[in-house]
C-alpha cells in the first residue's frame, strides 16, 4: 500500500502548485478574463482567493491549538487589498506563500491548530494544513490555467494524494448520513482505489484494492473510474459525473454532492 506524501513533499508541492499558479497569471490575457469552473469569479478574484488563503493559514498555523481561527484572521482577509498592477501582485502572491510555507516550516507536521474540518480522518495538525493547501493551490491552478486558455491536468502526484484527501477532510464526518446506508468506491487509472462508507455513523473512507483484485467486498452503490486528476477535480466540482465512467447508481452521487453535514 502506497505511502502518503511526507511533511518535505507537501511543502515542496505547495511552493511548486503556487509558482505554477503565478505562472499562469502572468500568462493570462487579463485579470478581468472569467474563471469558468468558479462561476462569477475572475482571474483577479481567484488571485485574491487563493493569496488571501495562503495568509489565512499561515496566522492560523502559527496561533496553535485553538478552538477557533485568529480573532480577527476572517475579517482581515475579506479586508485585503491586493495590488492590481501585475508584477505587484505577482510578488504579493509569492509573499503569501512564502509567509505559508514559513509558518508550517516553523511549526513542524505534528502541531495542533484550528481547522474547519472534523478530525475523524484528517488530523487538525499543521501536517492536515499541508496537506490540504496542496490540493487548494492545485486545483486553483487549474482554474487559473483553464482561465488563461492553457488548460493542463493535475501532476500525477498530487492528484494521486488529492482524492484520498479530499475523502478524509471535505467529506469525512461523524453526522448520520440521511438516506440509506450507501458505498462509493473512486478508482484512479493509475492503480490507487478508495472505498467511501455513509451511514448512521457518518462518513468514513479507506483505500480498497484496485479492480480485478481478489476480495471478500461486496459491490459498491456506485464506482467512479477516471484518472487520479480527472477524479479531483470531479469531486471539487469542476467536471460533471459525465465526464468520467460510472458503474451502478448514480443517483447516490446527486445525495453526496447535495449533503452538507454540519457538527
Amino acid at each position: 500500500m502506497e505511502k502518503n506524501l511526507e511533511f518535505p513533499d507537501l511543502l515542496r508541492l505547495i511552493d511548486e502548485r503556487s509558482t505554477a499558479f503565478r505562472a499562469a497569471v502572468a500568462a493570462a490575457p487579463g485579470l478581468d478574463a472569467p474563471v469558468p469552473t468558479c462561476p462569477e469569479w475572475t482571474l483577479f478574484d481567484l488571485v485574491k482567493h487563493l493569496g488571501g488563503g495562503d495568509r489565512f493559514w499561515a496566522a492560523i498555523v502559527g496561533a496553535g491549538p485553538a478552538d477557533g481561527p485568529p480573532a480577527g484572521a476572517a475579517a482581515a482577509r475579506a479586508a485585503l487589498e491586493v495590488p492590481r498592477e501585475r508584477e505587484a501582485m505577482l510578488a504579493w502572491l509569492a509573499a503569501s506563500t512564502r509567509l505559508l510555507l514559513d509558518a508550517l516550516r516553523e511549526a513542524g507536521p505534528d502541531a495542533g491548530c484550528w481547522a474547519w474540518w472534523s478530525a475523524l480522518q484528517t488530523p487538525r495538525t499543521s501536517g492536515g494544513v499541508a496537506r490540504h493547501r496542496v490540493q487548494e493551490s492545485a486545483v486553483h491552478t487549474y482554474d487559473a490555467l483553464l482561465a488563461s486558455g492553457a488548460a493542463q491536468p493535475l501532476p500525477a502526484e498530487v492528484a494521486l494524494d488529492g482524492v484520498e484527501e479530499f475523502l478524509f477532510t471535505c467529506v469525512a464526518s461523524p453526522v448520520a448520513w440521511p438516506h440509506k446506508p450507501a458505498t462509493f468506491d473512486f478508482h484512479a487509472a493509475e492503480g490507487r482505489s478508495w472505498r467511501l462508507t455513509v451511514d448512521g455513523d457518518g462518513a468514513r473512507s479507506a483505500r480498497i484494492p484496485a479492480p480485478g483484485a481478489a476480495t471478500g467486498e461486496d459491490a459498491a452503490g456506485v464506482s467512479v473510474h477516471g484518472t487520479a486528476g480527472e477524479l479531483v477535480v470531479y469531486l471539487y466540482d469542476r467536471i460533471p459525473a459525465e465526464s468520467l465512467r460510472v458503474d451502478g447508481d448514480a443517483g447516490l452521487l446527486d445525495l453526496l454532492r447535495a449533503w452538507e453535514p454540519e457538527e
